[in-house]
């Protein structure tokens, strides 16, 4: 499967873990990336608040690219912000042909123009929905044995229901639960696993952002999790880098490993911990959970 590739900002500033372990673990699924290299920040809605039209603009020129790329069976992003965003932005887009011609104008400085009807899918909803849960399980050469893993979905993959396409036929907002099963994992539920990880706010009031990370990591560690995965970079920073500060604002100890989805999916699907990255992260995987032969959760 080819895909036009959109890995986000986060990925390939703050935490290139995160884009290196997709680029690794994409051949081990017959994905093809082509990354979109030239491609602008979505925003994370943030512009939008302030400029509908310039984060539209933003992104349709993201959509323009990714159109251009010859072969390519749809957009694929590792972010749950870009997703939340550029859907939004899409929808509007969609729905009003003299608004989007208006915005191709624009565009057409470059010669791009964006066309209705891109399908731009997470790396989560491609997982299942084009690679299949018993594909996936195929593939798995070191399952998750005995791994707890608590699921954060963060918030912009999983609301406005309608807008990001959930529903009967797709339940997306339980497919990491599908997925870390599939994996061999242990699901662990706890209270904020589909609520905001506190990064939006943290610029303005980062005490609140940290309490609320800091809630989230202490609610996994109390359901017994060994390590929290999301398909959001912003969730990884805010749950891992953020962790050590989080911890003083609630006032209890955290040590919460929080991988992002393709590194998880690399880990059962036969790399190693350097190879994916967990080396870099600040609560490091490797210094609670052994993953030397197969992965067993809460070693010594």
């Amino acid at each position: 499967m080819k895909v036009a590739y959109w890995p986000g900002c986060v990925s390939r500033g703050f935490t290139p873990e995160l884009h290196g372990s997709m680029a690794k673990v994409a051949p081990l699924l017959d994905i093809e990336l082509v990354e979109l290299d030239r491609a602008c920040c979505t925003g994370a809605g943030v512009i939008a608040e302030h400029n509908q039209e310039l984060a539209d603009t933003l992104n349709a020129r993201t959509f323009a690219l990714a159109q251009q790329v010859q072969g390519a069976e749809m957009m694929m992003n590792i972010c749950s912000t870009c997703q939340g965003a550029q859907s939004e932005c899409q929808q509007r887009l969609d729905a009003n042909a003299e608004y989007r011609e208006h915005v191709n104008t624009t565009l057409s400085a470059e010669g791009l123009t964006y066309e209705k009807g891109l399908t731009n899918k997470n790396f989560l909803w491609l997982l299942v929905e084009e690679i299949g849960l018993d594909g996936l399980r195929a593939r798995v050469k070191r399952p998750l044995s005995n791994l707890k893993v608590g699921p954060f979905y963060g918030c912009y993959i999983v609301r406005p229901r309608e807008r990001l396409g959930i529903d009967g036929d797709h339940p997306r907002d339980h497919y990491l639960h599908d997925v870390i099963e599939a994996l061999g994992g242990t699901v662990i539920d706890y209270a904020g696993m589909r609520k905001c990880c506190g990064f939006p706010i943290i610029t303005m009031n980062k005490e609140a952002s940290l309490k609320q990370a800091g809630r989230h990591l202490g609610d996994a560690m109390d359901a017994e999790a060994d390590c929290l995965v999301t398909p959001c970079p912003l969730c990884h920073l805010n749950l891992d880098l953020q962790q050590p500060l989080a911890q003083k604002v609630v006032g209890r100890a955290l040590d919460m490993p929080v991988l992002h989805l393709p590194q998880l999916v690399g880990l059962a699907l036969g790399l190693d911990a350097k190879e994916v990255g967990l080396n870099r992260h600040v609560v490091r995987p490797t210094s609670v959970i052994d993953w030397s032969t197969s992965v067993v959760g809460a070693a010594a």
